[in-house]
């Protein structure tokens, strides 16, 4: 599906879906975009696989959307891309969560999919 080499439209590719699945609330669909082997961190303890980072999202409350910058990008082969981006998290009933993300996207056939979700909260 993707035969891009630009490392930023690599990730907004993948992002942009993960950003659909997380705004929609659809868990399933967020998981869909990670490798079946995924090591996800997000606010809570890390997960491995698909099912962690459903069950993560399936926690979320409703309303919780995301918005991302790519701040960097690296493409290390031909086949993965480091990305480092800046998120805000936005609830209905609370404030803005900000975060920094590190995603390793690695490219399985003809698709890309995040294979490391790594999220530090800024200060």
């Amino acid at each position: 599906m993707h035969d891009m080499t630009d490392t930023d439209e690599i990730l907004r590719g993948v992002l942009d879906e993960w950003k659909a699945g997380v705004d929609a609330h659809e868990p399933q669909r967020v998981a869909s975009h990670f490798t079946e082997d995924a090591i996800f961190q997000g606010l809570h303890p890390y997960s491995v696989g698909r099912q962690g980072v459903a069950d993560y999202y399936e926690s979320q409350p409703l309303g919780l959307s995301a918005a991302y910058r790519v701040l960097e990008s690296r493409r290390l082969s031909d086949d993965l891309v480091l990305g480092y981006l800046a998120v805000d998290f936005s609830f209905t009933d609370r404030p803005t969560v900000n975060v920094h993300l590190s995603v390793l996207v690695k490219r399985i056939a003809e698709d890309w999919y995040v294979s490391h979700y790594q999220v530090s909260r800024l200060a």
